[in-house]
Formats: C-alpha cells, sequence, structure tokens
C-alpha cells in the first residue's frame, strides 16, 4: 500500500491484471498508473478484496462476465476513500464497492487503488470493519438479500418448516446457513462435499444432505414436499427439484446459476402450490437497498465468524485461488489483503 503518499496521475500502484492472447489468458501481477483508472467521482485506497466466482470466470476469458481485455478483476473492495469531487464521500471515509459493472466491464478491486462512480460506494456502518466487509463481501450481501426476501418479504417464521440452502459449502451458501442458523431456523444443507459435514453443522445446519438429493429426473411435476423456504445458488436441475418439492405457500430466492441457466420445470408448483419464486440481484440493485442490507449485517443479521471459513491471501495468490475456484476446491470465503 502507499499510504500517506499524496496522489497525482503518474503515482504506481500493484494490480491483477489478465491479458487476453490468441484466445488465451494469462493473468500476472503488474504495475499501473492513477492515470490509467476509469473515469469517476470516487477514488479509493483498497485495504482488502475478496475472491468469488465471477472473478474466476473474468480470468479465463467468459465473455458474459468481462468482454474487453487487459482487465483487473474483482467485484468486491473494502477501503478508505482518498478523493472525491461528490461530497457525498469524504477523504478518510470507510466504505465498500460491490455491484453494477464493478470487475466485470469495470477495472475491479484486485489492485491497490480503484476509481468508481459515486453510486458505487456505500459508507461501512461503524460495526463493520474493512475486512470484516470482505469476509462478507457479495456472497454475505446475497445471503443478506435472499434473507431479506424470505423473511421480511414473504413472512417465512422458524415454525413454518425447514429451510433449505444448496450450495452451501460456497460462498453464498455457507453464509446464508450461518445467518439463517443465527434466526433460528432449522437448516437443510446441500453440498456435493460431504467430508465438509462437520463444518456446516458447526455453521449451524441441522442436517447436511447429498446434492444428488435435489436433483430429480424422474419428469414428475410435483413431489413430497420438504421445505418451506430455500436459498438457491446453484440453478439448473436443482433449482426446477426445489420448486416440485416446496411445501404449499412456500418460497425460494434464487441467486446462482454454477449448475447452469436453464429452468425446465412446469407451472403446476405455482398453480396448484402457491410458490414463490424471488429472484435475488446483487449486481443491479439499488444503492438502498445495498445500504439497507448493509446495515441488516452490521445488526441483527451480523453473521458469526468461523476461523475455518475464512483465510487471507495476498494479490500475488489470487491467480492460484481463481484456478481452485474453477476446479471446485475453495470452501468458505477467501479474502484478499492490499
Amino acid at each position: 500500500m502507499i499510504t500517506g503518499t499524496i496522489l497525482d496521475e503518474s503515482t504506481l500502484f500493484k494490480a491483477l491484471t489478465v491479458f487476453e492472447r490468441d484466445g488465451s489468458y494469462d493473468c500476472r501481477i503488474t504495475d499501473k498508473k492513477i492515470c490509467e483508472l476509469p473515469e469517476g467521482e470516487v477514488t479509493i485506497q483498497v485495504s482488502y478484496s475478496s475472491v468469488n466466482y465471477k472473478d474466476a470466470l473474468s480470468s479465463i476469458g467468459n465473455k458474459g462476465v468481462t468482454q474487453k481485455y487487459p482487465h483487473t478483476p474483482g467485484v468486491d473492495a473494502a477501503g478508505i476513500v482518498v478523493s472525491s469531487t461528490d461530497p457525498t464521500f469524504q477523504e478518510g471515509d470507510h466504505v465498500v464497492v460491490t455491484g453494477a459493472d464493478f470487475g466485470m466491464s469495470r477495472s475491479g478491486g484486485f489492485q491497490e487503488y480503484i476509481r468508481v462512480p459515486s453510486t458505487l460506494p456505500i459508507k461501512l456502518p461503524a460495526q463493520i470493519s474493512l475486512r470484516k466487509s470482505m469476509e462478507y463481501g457479495t456472497a454475505g450481501l446475497t445471503a443478506a438479500m435472499c434473507a431479506y426476501k424470505l423473511i421480511e418479504k414473504h413472512g417465512v417464521k422458524p415454525s413454518d418448516g425447514n429451510i433449505l440452502i444448496t450450495g452451501a459449502s460456497g460462498g453464498v451458501g455457507s453464509c446464508a446457513v450461518q445467518l439463517f442458523s443465527k434466526l433460528g431456523y432449522t437448516i437443510f444443507a446441500s453440498t456435493g462435499k460431504l467430508e465438509e459435514s462437520a463444518l456446516l453443522k458447526k455453521m449451524g445446519a441441522f442436517e447436511v444432505i447429498d446434492r444428488k438429493e435435489i436433483d430429480d429426473h424422474s419428469n414428475k411435476l410435483l413431489k413430497k414436499p420438504r421445505w418451506i423456504a430455500t436459498v438457491d445458488s446453484v440453478g439448473g436441475n436443482t433449482l426446477a427439484t426445489v420448486l416440485k418439492t416446496t411445501h404449499h405457500d412456500g418460497c425460494v430466492a434464487a441467486c446462482g446459476n454454477v449448475s447452469g441457466g436453464e429452468l425446465h420445470t412446469s407451472v403446476y408448483p405455482f398453480i396448484l402450490k402457491g410458490v414463490t419464486l424471488y429472484g435475488v440481484d446483487s449486481v443491479g440493485c439499488s444503492a438502498d437497498f445495498r445500504r439497507l442490507m448493509w446495515d441488516r449485517l452490521a445488526n441483527d443479521w451480523e453473521i458469526p465468524a468461523l476461523p475455518e471459513l475464512y483465510r487471507t491471501v495476498s494479490l500475488s495468490e489470487v491467480p492460484e485461488v481463481l484456478q481452485n475456484i474453477l476446479k471446485g476446491k475453495v470452501k468458505g470465503r477467501v479474502v484478499v489483503e492490499l
């Protein structure tokens, strides 16, 4: 970090940059200048970032995430405002940046400085440190958004029945397990990593089930109901199975598509059982909604920290983490210390 240095447009800093050449992609640490940052009202010295699945996709040239290279990924960042032309933000403010095109089409958080539009940063509540905000990151923010849809919008109470969390070993899933457990719900955690069962139960899962149980290929339009509500970060046939196994007037918050973007289902869960499917979008949601979710996470929805779920890496270690995410070898959250 270059703490205390007066910035000018020639100031050098470190960044992870993805280069494209002849259809192949290479990640490496580079030196960048402040003048190379995109336009924006707020310049931030990044203290921490975190590694997400979208970052891994960006690193291998997924055009649905990033279309133009060279590019610096990192859909999350937390840091300190060093300059702002918008009076909403003052030098020294602690802020978190997620959402919109940050880390996708806009240069992201895997670098020591970022410059963003003033619509993107959220001032962190005093109860959340810069590091803690990246332990949450987009994953924790998304889990909170799912909780908002199921609990505050739909009105699901702990006494109503069991909650299913799919992809429970992943970033969103692990945050959701801890959050709903803290709020008193009975959690069934679905995972393809049954070796993580003990850890999932430590997070608060009542029972851990194999993801194969949530992958029905029977062609039945409805099946025996099992869940009053679900947080689904998997998509595809998992989501289709969840819908047909949800109780009457139950609900599902869909926030991911790890197993595919197509959804082959019928209208019967909706017209015969009154199931509600909520979409959860942490990218395009309003700044007001993001601010509300950070306030929730700072107060009643604070997720307890389990050391086993978090590890810290340097910027130089990020390329290896990105590869491991694509191989399904990463559990919990990876925080990047800049």
